[in-house]
């Protein structure tokens, strides 16, 4: 079976990424005549990130298409079951789907496990694409800042180096997002 559409979009915190993915979603399920999936990786670890959970969800009640909302922090896959050629899935957002694969307590942070961990992310993608019209992922630009006096941030950074590389290498269309302002990285404008 042939993958879905892709599209990639990325940029710094607050930078407007999600509302523009959340827009293009919508662009994407009238245009196929499709039906919109939200793939939520974030738990409510602190009262800002439950506020911008909150956030999140008021901006698709008021969506003129009704979301369907899955809330998996791991183990995308398990949306599977519930797609058809129909649907338009949102990842929002890789960023925090490595964090909680990654971090997880108790978990030794070898060579084997992170590779593991990728895979299964890249594993992931590659399974929702095969079930589904189109799949936007969108994720933080975090590895443009110098934080990697840290060995975990410094793994945390190269791996998602590698995981945008790879999705942006499968995309059709690469977006980053600076002060609202999407920027096109890779494929065309859609008339």
């Amino acid at each position: 079976m042939e993958k879905s559409r892709l599209c990639f979009i990325t940029g710094g915190v607050r930078s407007g990424k999600s509302r523009f993915a959340e827009k293009k979603a919508i662009e994407y399920a009238i245009q196929l005549s499709g039906n919109l999936h939200y793939l939520a990786c974030g738990r409510v670890s602190d009262a800002e990130m439950e506020e911008r959970i909150r956030r999140h969800q008021r901006d698709r009640k008021s969506s003129p298409i009704a979301w369907r909302t899955w809330e998996y922090s791991t183990n995308i896959t398990r949306i599977g079951a519930d797609l058809n050629q129909d649907s338009i899935i949102l990842l929002d957002c890789l960023t925090t789907l490595l964090d909680n694969e990654l971090f997880s307590p108790n978990i030794p942070l070898d060579k084997e496990f992170l590779h593991s961990v990728f895979t299964k992310i890249i594993s992931g993608i590659n399974e929702i694409r095969k079930q589904a019209s189109c799949l936007i992922i969108v994720s933080n630009e975090v590895v443009q800042e110098p934080i990697f006096q840290n060995e975990f941030l410094h793994i945390y950074g190269k791996i998602l180096g590698l995981l945008h590389q790879a999705v942006v290498e499968q995309a059709d269309e690469a977006y980053l997002v600076e002060s609202g302002i999407p920027l096109l990285m890779k494929g065309c404008m859609q008339e």
